[in-house]
């Protein structure tokens, strides 16, 4: 098999996998994505490597740190970082002790207009559309509490303990937030969206926690990232527990924004007081880092908010006007 430079270089990638061709996987070193869309479905497909179930992806898994492979993921992720690290801090926050600046930057965002579109207005099939594309507030967020705590010590392991073992329901497999999930999904018929019907935005969103997960001297700002939305779900799950009962969802729908409304507020609390405060008082050359992961997963989220807005609601606002 030979590579064609002018295809996407995300569909070669996933063929190369796919045939487990090491010609082809070789061919690719040196290539560079077409565009943005290219970019970030290249990185999903390799962050699957470091991150998917292994009995999904098969021999697959063998290539994660092939040379061309690893060349790639550099390619990709160099220039997503630089765009990254262009981003200003808010001029309130810059200097701000880590804590309160991440308390401010929760607060700013906390209730985007499309969540509350949601609870207010959304028709059900338009409720449905938001979450296939939302995946729920921390999709895969045990795996990413788990990556987080590698090499951590003292308080701050402990509450990212205590975090993943309630994503473990506490011991009880019917309480597994991702088992939450699947009968969400089951009850209200979630479609699953391709990567090719995704908006750019949404791309951009699912490959964050993945840039940060595999990139272990990214982790103060995963630690400021994870705690960003644990500080922000539990008030959008309740408006998307108010669209649930305006439009009749079925009860088996319930559970999963349930316990999120209710447990997510705590959780980000013991974040901020029980990781993030007692880090930075060990490390405090961690603490702009953690404030910095922060912003960037506000401002990678707020990108795929916008967009989900303007696909559904701005249409709806079109339509009424014209009528």
């Amino acid at each position: 098999m030979t590579c064609d430079a002018s295809t996407p270089l995300a569909g070669d990638l996933d063929v190369a996998l796919r045939r487990s061709d090491p010609v082809a996987i070789e061919a690719l070193a040196g290539r560079r994505p077409a565009d943005l869309r290219d970019r970030y479905t290249t990185l999903l497909r390799i962050y699957d490597l470091h991150t998917g179930p292994v009995q999904r992806l098969g021999q697959a898994t063998r290539w994660q740190h092939h040379p061309a492979i690893a060349a790639l993921k550099q390619t990709c992720e160099s220039a997503w970082l630089a765009e990254l690290e262009a981003l200003s801090l808010p001029s309130d926050l810059a200097g701000a002790e880590p804590v309160e600046a991440m308390r401010t930057l929760a607060a700013r965002d906390r209730l985007p207009m499309v969540y509350k579109w949601l609870a207010r207005e959304a028709t059900w099939p338009e409720v449905v559309t938001f979450l296939a594309l939302e995946g729920g507030p921390d999709a895969n967020f045990d795996d990413l509490v788990a990556a987080c705590q590698i090499g951590l010590r003292g308080p701050a392991k402990m509450e990212l303990a205590t975090n993943y073992w309630d994503e473990m329901g506490d011991g009880s497999p019917d309480a597994v937030h991702t088992t939450l999930h699947d009968q969400l999904a089951g009850a209200i018929e979630l479609p699953s969206v391709s990567l090719s019907a995704q908006p750019v935005s949404a791309l951009a969103r699912s490959a964050f926690c993945g840039l940060l997960a595999t990139n272990r001297w990214l982790q103060p700002e995963m630690l400021g990232a994870l705690g960003l939305i644990e500080l922000q779900a539990g008030p959008r799950c309740r408006l998307v527990l108010q669209a649930f009962d305006r439009c009749g969802a079925p009860q088996a729908a319930y559970p999963f924004y349930e316990v999120h409304a209710e447990v997510d507020p705590r959780h980000g609390k013991d974040w901020l007081d029980n990781a993030i405060a007692p880090i930075v008082r060990t490390y405090p050359e961690w603490g702009e880092r953690i404030v910095r992961g922060a912003m960037w997963r506000s401002a990678v989220n707020a990108e795929f908010l916008d967009e989900v807005a303007a696909m559904l609601v701005q249409p709806r606002l079109t339509e009424e006007t014209a009528a």
